[in-house]
């Protein structure tokens, strides 16, 4: 079975928006949590999509990743961003501590979101040959490996990446410094990554490891797991 581009479309739009936003807005949460009230003075934690969503980074970017790998046939990472939340690192009550948290917070959230997509694939099996077994599996498979890809590429440390705010908060203070000069030319040195192809042989790992993961706390077969997301990306 192959998925013509319209059923891809429809199986990952909603993992692919709710990863992205949800993932923005649990900076804010955890922001606020610790001091900074600038997320939420601004109305940017809630779960409302339409307060997150890039309508290039959300939706035109995904979009067209998903076309141009049914193209090629497969095998693209598929990834996205949203208008990323204002967080004042400042106003944290422990900024270079605190900073770690708020950072973990996004990554934290797309392993949650793994795990229900997870979840909804239990519950497609457990409905059996139901009308809505098929989709829901497919989607379920979708949500892990949209998750799986987000929490693994803002891991990498790598200022302004999640696992680059991690690195400064660890790092010892004058170490951390330099290391968060990078920032500005964080974009350009992920994208000299993509391009060269080293940015997927640092990806395909942790994401091989992060949907490992996701099947063992929902007691999904690796294999099984691993079949339907190559199901959705064939």
């Amino acid at each position: 079975m192959e998925l013509t581009l319209i059923q891809k479309i429809a199986v990952f739009a909603l993992p692919v928006i709710f990863a992205i936003t949800l993932h923005e807005a649990a900076h804010g949460y955890v922001a606020r949590y610790f001091g900074d009230m600038t997320a939420a003075a601004a109305g940017r934690i809630s779960a409302n999509p339409l307060k997150h969503i890039d309508p290039v980074g959300t939706i035109l970017v995904p979009l067209v990743i998903l076309l141009t790998s049914k193209l090629l046939g497969g095998g693209a990472i598929l990834f996205g961003w949203a208008k990323p939340v204002p967080v004042n690192f400042g106003r944290l009550r422990r900024p270079k501590q605190d900073m770690l948290w708020v950072a973990a917070a996004g990554p934290g959230v797309n392993l949650v979101m793994a795990v229900f997509w997870a979840l909804m694939i239990q519950l497609g099996h457990a409905l059996g040959s139901g009308f809505a077994s098929a989709p829901l599996m497919l989607m379920g498979a979708a949500g892990v490996f949209i998750n799986v890809i987000l929490m693994a590429l803002n891991l990498i440390p790598l200022p302004p990446l999640d696992g680059g705010r991690i690195a400064v908060s660890l790092l010892p203070v004058k170490q951390a410094m330099q290391f968060a000069r990078l920032e500005p030319y964080g974009l350009f040195i992920l994208l000299g990554l993509m391009f060269t192809g080293i940015l997927g042989i640092i990806l395909w790992p942790l994401i091989s490891l992060f949907i490992g993961l996701t099947a063992l706390l929902t007691g999904l077969e690796p294999a099984q797991l691993v079949g339907l997301i190559q199901l959705v990306l064939s």
